[in-house]
């Protein structure tokens, strides 16, 4: 069952929440409370298990042991196995490392709201009931303690029986070294637990690592290794130890261990407990809190590595490791700052879930944030964002900051800044071929040499778009500056005679040449989708040119309105925009057998044929197409698109399937559909399905969007896939951090932080009844959340700190003055064109709030007077 963002039964059987640092890789917690997809050694791992690993409670009274659980519920099915290891594969049942044979729960409650995780465990008739909160530091524009590697799992305890009951919640994790086992007792402080490492790895290799499980409870105990023994002896010891009355006894061996990790027998690895004791009255309750922290401080470039005598090594440190020596200097960095931390995490899931949105949009646009902490993404040794597409079962999914999928991404712009910048700062350093064309992918180490393959439209003139996005977040001039230069070059490119692909080579303002987009191929032909790109980058180069006195700002503005009005007037058949090509042109590839160009699209219902007009709404550009043209198309491909899946014929990969719903990448209602149309044209991507659906509430079409919305996260509903994996080319799919435009749309957010502009303007029917609209808002050097009603908009800072010389607001149109207040202050501003002019700036910190109050009739000059 799903209700709002509590999963129970089936619904939790999908479920993995990632927890660890953006760019450090991540633990799952399952929707049972078991701890699984332990990907935490620079590369994926799903369906991996570090096995004994895990947490258990027991409750004595009177020196008996009246209850011992461990602290998961009941495993979904199937039970046959899984995988096809031998002798615990597919036919020898459940894995015995999941501890799903020992006494458990049998049920539990799952509350997600990314980035913080609860679980409720309690059975009738048990004397405790126990409440786990887990979580990592997701701070929106804290970038460095949002990439810390551990996990948090703080549980919860109360005594609901009528008698006094010592309690006792321990931690079990496993050395994942089969060679030169050692776990170490540690005490730093408040902080104590037990570290793992091993002694066969060299520190430079890696290969090599290192984790730990701390906790800060005041009354504690160890295990430091479980029995080393074979076949089951060390589970079956230590569940004898733990369900004894009384506390841990210490086991310590002096030699590491070598274990052959291919004899079933032997996958008893060096095993540790951290164990937490509390007495508790009735109805009294207790908090254990541990940390699981990780430490493998050098990556490799595994999947391309160089080739012998190429530039660059095939390693670098991860940026954590610059400034943690090991994982129990994360575990102590967490505990001495674990109020902020969890504050200030708690804070921005509250200012998210509490928002008016609908709880589909809030859904979709939390579940994707995640995605940061998945192994999707690494941190360079400088601290830079690198990310794969996706990720494979284990290894990375397309490498390189794919710049055509990574367009798709609002979330670091937003939410981290520092990061979206440093991404826009590799592309044009490491990218950048002298005549200005842009590889699409960034090949690592950094500084090799650079894949010579075509260049993506979308990819190079959407990284122009991003960098004018950047820059009006930042309000960072000197920053565009140092990278204008390049931006420029990207830009020329188009034209130069050098381009093999001839995208715009007459510099007529449309592209026609060889056109390679994120469809994995090439398009011909004048088209709206990849020429709307083309308008984008030329609008947002014209006003950066003009913001730093370039006199070419002038020319590129023209070569825009040329080419936008060509295709206004060319590429529209009335209902949607397509591509003007003729399957059988020979100036073009046409397949022998076939007698045509393959993969077009044609006369085709394309979902993303005004993506520009996307970008330019995110960006803060306004239009590059005709406003009545796009919301005719956005109608288009919601009334051919989306459609269920019960009679659809789809040869692609299949990411909706039976009764589900979605939109499709590309329909041919008028007919005309090419033999072999362009690849995924059958698919539901959800990155894709998001752009369109939010685009549709940018442009009033709110239900519509909404619907799209509501389909999607219809599939991720906990029993069919997993609410915080949303996959295309891979698990954790970066295309599908599009979801965050839902958010920036239904609030009708924009900003200049080049002029301290900042507005908000919420979709139709938000805000217009009782209840005021309320969401989250984060930009450059601050985030909070925003009220708005008729007549009044109120701003709140609940982080970093903000300086406003403008207001703006569709509900201030047609008024002449506002009421300001502020920390029991109040004056008067005055209103043109919906925008509050708020005089030199107004400085608002962490938990200031900014009210205006207005109406109708108003004006600035009537209210002096008065």
């Amino acid at each position: 069952m799903k209700q709002g963002f509590v999963y129970t039964e089936k619904n939790t059987a999908e479920i993995s929440f990632p927890l660890g640092g953006i760019g450090t890789g991540s633990i799952g917690l399952a929707g049972n409370g078991r701890l699984i997809d332990w990907e935490i050694r620079n590369r994926p791992a799903k369906i991996s298990l570090n096995g004994f690993s895990f947490f258990a409670v027991k409750a004595e009274r009177d020196g008996e042991t009246v209850m011992a659980k461990v602290l998961q519920g009941d495993k979904t099915p199937p039970y046959s196995g899984e995988g096809n290891g031998r002798f615990e594969g597919y036919g020898f049942g459940p894995r015995r490392g999941h501890m799903t044979g020992f006494p458990h729960y049998r049920s539990n409650e799952f509350r997600g709201e990314f980035p913080i995780a609860g679980l409720s465990f309690a059975d009738d008739g048990d004397p405790l009931q126990v409440r786990l909160t887990a979580f990592n530091p997701y701070i929106p524009l804290n970038e460095r303690d949002s990439s810390l590697p551990a996990a948090v799992l703080s549980y919860k305890v109360t005594n609901v029986s009528d008698a006094a009951l010592d309690v006792a919640l321990t931690g079990c994790l496993s050395n994942p070294f089969a060679k030169g086992s050692i776990n170490k007792p540690f005490e730093r402080g408040d902080v104590k637990g037990v570290r793992l490492s091993t002694a066969s790895i060299p520190g430079d290799s890696p290969e090599f690592g290192e984790l730990s499980l701390a906790t800060d409870a005041p009354d504690w105990s160890r295990q430091t290794y479980w029995y080393r023994g074979e076949w089951f002896d060390n589970v079956t010891v230590f569940w004898k130890d733990f369900v004894r009355p009384g506390r841990f006894a210490e086991r310590m061996y002096d030699e590491p261990r070598d274990l052959d990790p291919y004899r079933v027998v032997e996958k008893n690895y060096d095993t540790c407990s951290v164990c937490g004791h509390a007495r508790l009255e009735p109805g009294q309750s207790a908090t254990f809190r541990f940390v699981i922290s990780w430490h493998f401080p050098w990556a490799e470039n595994y999947w391309n590595p160089p080739a012998p005598g190429e530039a660059g090594e095939a390693k670098w440190r991860n940026y954590y490791a610059e400034w943690l020596h090991d994982s129990v200097d994360a575990a102590v960095y967490l505990f001495e700052h674990y109020e902020r931390l969890y504050g200030d995490t708690q804070r921005f899931r509250k200012a998210l879930f509490e928002s008016t949105l609908p709880e589909a949009a809030i859904e979709a646009v939390s579940a994707n944030l995640s995605t940061l902490k998945s192994p999707t993404v690494l941190r360079l040794t400088d601290g830079t964002l690198y990310g794969f597409e996706g990720c494979h079962t284990d290894e990375g999914s397309c490498e390189g900051s794919c710049t055509h999928v990574w367009n798709y991404e609002t979330v670091t712009s937003f939410l981290f800044p520092e990061l979206a910048r440093s991404m826009r700062a590799a592309d044009y350093r490491y990218n950048q071929f002298d005549n200005g064309k842009m590889a699409f992918r960034l090949m690592l180490p950094l500084g090799r040499e650079k894949s010579d393959y075509h260049a993506a439209v979308d990819g190079q003139m959407g990284g122009i778009v991003r960098t004018y996005r950047e820059w009006k977040i930042s309000g960072d001039t000197e920053w565009l500056a140092s990278l204008w230069p390049a931006v420029k070059k990207a830009l020329a490119y188009a034209w130069q005679p050098s381009n093999e692909d001839g995208w715009d080579l007459d510099r007529d303002g449309v592209m026609e040449g060889a056109q390679h987009h994120t469809l994995d191929v090439e398009m011909y032909g004048p088209n709206a989708y990849l020429s709307g790109y083309y308008h984008a980058a030329l609008l947002a180069a014209a006003r950066m040119g003009q913001a730093l006195g370039d006199e070419e700002a002038e020319q590129f503005l023209e070569l825009y309105e040329r080419g936008r009005d060509w295709i206004d007037r060319h590429a529209f058949n009335g209902e949607y925009f397509y591509q003007l090509l003729d399957l059988t042109d020979e100036r073009y590839p046409v397949n022998e057998e076939l007698g045509q160009i393959k993969y077009q699209i044609g006369e085709g219902c394309h979902i993303d044929q005004a993506v520009g007009q996307w970008q330019a709404r995110l960006a803060g550009l306004g239009d590059v197409f005709d406003p009545d043209k796009v919301r005719r198309s956005l109608k288009s491909i919601y009334r051919y698109n989306f459609i269920s899946m019960r009679d659809h014929a789809n040869p692609n990969r299949v990411y909706a399937l039976n009764d589900e719903k979605g939109l499709l990448i590309c329909t041919w209602p008028k007919g005309g559909t090419p033999t072999v149309p362009v690849p995924y044209a059958d698919e539901c991507m959800t990155g894709f399905e998001y752009q369109a659906a939010s685009h549709m509430i940018f442009e009033g079409l709110v239900e519509e969007g909404l619907s799209v919305v509501r389909a999607v996260r219809e599939r991720f509903d906990g029993e069919r896939r997993n609410p915080w994996n949303e996959f295309e080319c891979g698990s954790h799919y970066a295309r599908a951090m599009s979801s965050y435009a839902i958010l920036l749309a239904m609030s009708g957010f924009e900003y200049d932080m080049t002029v301290g502009r900042i507005g908000f303007s919420p979709a139709a029917g938000a805000g217009e009844g009782a209840e005021p609209f309320r969401c989250f808002w984060s930009l450059a050097t601050a985030w909070g959340t925003v009220e708005c009603r008729t007549g009044f908009i109120a701003i709140n800072v609940l982080y970093g700190k903000i300086e406003l010389k403008q207001l703006r607001s569709r509900l201030l149109a047609g008024v002449r003055e506002a009421e300001v207040s502020r920390a029991g202050e109040s004056w008067s501003c005055p209103v043109a064109d919906g925008t509050a002019q708020l005089g030199s700036g107004i400085a608002l910190t962490e938990g200031d709030r900014l009210e205006l109050t207005f109406s109708e009739g108003d004006t600035y000059e009537h209210n002096q007077r008065k």
